[in-house]
This record gives structure tokens, C-alpha cells and sequence, in this order.
């Protein structure tokens, strides 16, 4: 029996729903909006309601088409992010808007899959209105947001809007080990580490390398407040390699899609398309970074639990006898604002800042709060 794409869909169960029953039914809006905080699962239901509308088994998952779909290779199935430093370009849109008005290379339809909808503002969302209103029979638009409220009316009232909620950590935990591979420990730990994500969360299990540069980010950010400021910057560097590591598989992968590409694209399609992967490969290391940095604000939390006497609520129990040190020599306040300097540095990975320099700076700022010199 063939499965829907949508039963993979976890946590979100009236969505499946709702998308197994568009396609059952051939219901298929022209653009859809998927709304919900991160981690509940938006970009891989986008991925999957792409299998559905590409393959002629409506997602059977084993063809080419939906392998190539999943892969993120299909030529019919497009990935749209913002390319300028606050949002998407004028000129990007133009390109889009030219390239929806081609016909599909494989497939009967065209899927574009426009990520953080919300920086879709001003002249480029403008220059986007009409083909968003009235594009080709063949197209699909799948914009993903937080919420509603963050994407312009006009361009949220053209879509079919489509709402995921927010998985608690309870119910969260609870998925990780109704998968039966895990432990309620280490279910509590991927979740923290994920950000609250289910699919990052389910990553993190099945990856060692993960595993490993979080036991890396822990050990480096235990050895901080007896450390000088040459060890804490060659700290910083050395927890970057270790980050870098799972992004092999990434390489591989776009490797294939080079490959891959060589079937149908022009030379100036394929070197669009490498300019495009540096740029995934650059927002991948930032996602790497901004992983590290939940680890280490889950162990100033566990921190702070000791401080307040909640000691049994502890993440990183693994970590226990390093927590009770840092908990016994500074107060809940340089805490609070360490936490707050993991945020601050979460936030500057979002500009043009290199990211050694956000590294070093957090691992500098992290060491004054924890000596209790900040």
C-alpha cells in the first residue's frame, strides 16, 4: 500500500489532514501560506505537499520524482530564500517571476517553496503581487512564516492559509520516545538542543557527529571560567571545526545536485546554482552555530535550576558535577545575562558578521559573566 506523504508529518496531526485531503480530493489552491512557530514541522510539510504535487502517485515517496523532491534536486521544485542582508531583492523576484512563466522541465507542475515570507516587503513583494494572484495553472506557491500577522495582508490574503501549532516539550518528549530508539534522557536533551523542534530533535538522535559537538560546546563552556583569554579563543575555533563536521553529508548532497543538474541546466544556470549552494552551505554553519547556542543556554538554565533548588529538572544531567560548580560560584543575575549573551549572539548571525568572531566574543562574554567579572 502506498503511503501518503503526510503520514511522516509529526506533531501536526489536523494538517496531514487537511493536505492528504487537498490532494485526495484534487482541491489544489494556487498558494498557500504555512504559519507556526519554528520547529513545528512547516518546512517539511512544504517538502512533502512538493512529493504530492510532483509525482503521479500523489507522493508515493520511492519514485524518482519524489526521491529527487526530497533530495531537494527536482528541477520543478524550487527553494526560494532571502538573498539580501534584510529580506529578498527587487531583482531576485524578477527572476522568479520569469522562471514561474517557463514551462516545467519534468513535471506537469512547478512548486516553489518561498521560506521567511515575512521579509517579503516593499518593492519585491509589490513586484510579486500579480503572479502570486494569477500564476500559470501549473504553479504552486508554498510561503512559510511565524505568523500571519508578520506577512504583508496583501500578499497573505492571496494565499489559503494553513496554521501549525506549537508541541510543548511534554508532548514533544513524549513523540522522541514513542519512536522507541531513545531514552527519556537523551529525548530530553535532543529536544533542548533542537530548539524545540521535533524534526531537528529526531536529527540530533541520529546523528553522532551532533552528539558529539554537543558533549564538545559543553566541555568548552565548562572549562571557560578558569580559562585565559588565549584558551577561551582558541576554544572558540577549535568548537567551529567540530561544528563544521555534520555539514559533510550537506556537500555530498550538493555534490548530486551538480551532478544532477548537468542533465538540464546552461552553464549560467549551474554557476547560479553553485552561488546558490554557497549560500545554503553559509545559512547550514549559521544553523550548526545556532544549534551550539541552545546547548549552551540549556546548561546555563540547568545553572539557574540549581541556584533556585529545582536540581531535578536538570537537561544536561550528564553534566552534573560542572553545573553544581558553576551554580556554586556566580549568582542567578551574571546567569540571566549569560543567557542573554547567547541570545545577543544568536541574533548577530543573522548580518554579515563572521562567525568565529560571534563565537569568540560569546566564549569571551560567557567567561567574565561565570567568573563573576561581567
Amino acid at each position: 500500500m502506498i503511503q501518503s506523504p503526510f503520514d511522516k508529518l509529526i506533531g501536526q496531526p489536523l494538517v496531514a489532514q487537511f493536505l492528504s485531503s487537498v490532494i485526495a480530493q484534487r482541491l489544489i489552491h494556487h498558494a498557500y501560506l504555512f504559519v507556526g512557530p519554528i520547529g513545528a514541522g512547516k518546512h517539511e510539510a512544504a517538502r512533502a505537499l512538493a512529493q504530492a504535487l510532483i509525482c503521479r502517485e500523489d507522493g508515493c515517496g520511492v519514485c524518482d520524482e519524489c526521491r529527487r523532491v526530497a533530495r531537494g534536486s527536482h528541477p520543478d521544485v524550487k527553494l526560494i530564500e532571502p538573498e539580501g542582508a534584510h529580506g529578498y531583492l527587487t531583482e531576485q523576484i524578477h527572476d522568479l517571476i520569469r522562471d514561474v512563466n517557463l514551462a516545467p522541465i519534468r513535471a506537469q507542475r512547478k512548486v516553489y517553496l518561498i521560506s521567511r515570507a515575512d521579509l517579503l516587503q516593499g518593492a519585491p513583494a509589490n513586484a510579486f503581487l500579480k503572479t502570486l494572484e494569477e500564476p500559470p495553472s501549473r504553479v504552486v506557491f508554498v510561503l512559510l512564516a511565524r505568523t500571519r500577522d508578520s506577512v504583508l495582508e496583501t500578499v497573505a490574503s492571496r494565499c489559503q492559509i494553513i496554521a501549525f501549532r506549537s508541541i510543548s516539550e511534554e508532548e514533544g518528549v513524549r513523540i522522541l520516545l514513542e519512536g522507541g530508539k531513545t531514552t527519556l534522557r537523551d529525548a530530553r536533551i535532543a529536544w533542548a538542543a533542537a530548539g524545540c523542534s521535533l524534526y531537528r530533535a529526531r536529527e540530533f538522535l541520529g546523528s553522532t557527529a551532533r552528539r558529539e559537538t554537543r558533549v564538545k560546546a559543553l566541555e568548552a563552556v565548562e572549562r571557560l571560567a578558569e580559562s585565559d583569554p588565549l584558551d577561551v579563543l582558541t576554544a572558540a575555533r577549535e568548537l567551529l571545526i567540530y561544528l563544521k563536521q555534520p555539514l559533510d553529508e550537506v556537500r555530498l548532497q550538493q555534490e548530486r545536485q551538480l551532478t544532477e543538474g548537468q542533465e538540464y541546466l546552461s552553464k549560467g544556470a549551474l554557476t547560479a546554482l553553485e552561488q546558490k549552494q554557497k549560500r545554503a552551505m553559509t545559512n547550514r554553519e549559521r544553523e550548526a552555530l545556532g544549534e551550539a547556542c541552545q546547548v549552551m543556554r540549556s546548561w546555563l538554565r540547568d545553572c539557574l535550576l540549581v541556584r533556585i533548588g529545582s536540581e531535578d529538572a536538570l537537561v544536561n544531567v550528564d553534566f552534573r558535577p560542572g553545573i553544581q560548580q558553576a551554580a556554586a560560584q556566580c549568582d542567578e543575575a551574571a546567569l540571566v545575562r549569560a543567557v542573554g549573551a547567547v541570545d545577543e549572539a544568536e541574533e548577530r548571525m543573522h548580518y554579515n558578521v563572521s562567525l568565529q568572531s560571534i563565537m569568540e566574543a560569546l566564549f569571551l562574554r560567557l567567561r567574565d559573566e561565570l567568573r563573576g567579572t561581567g
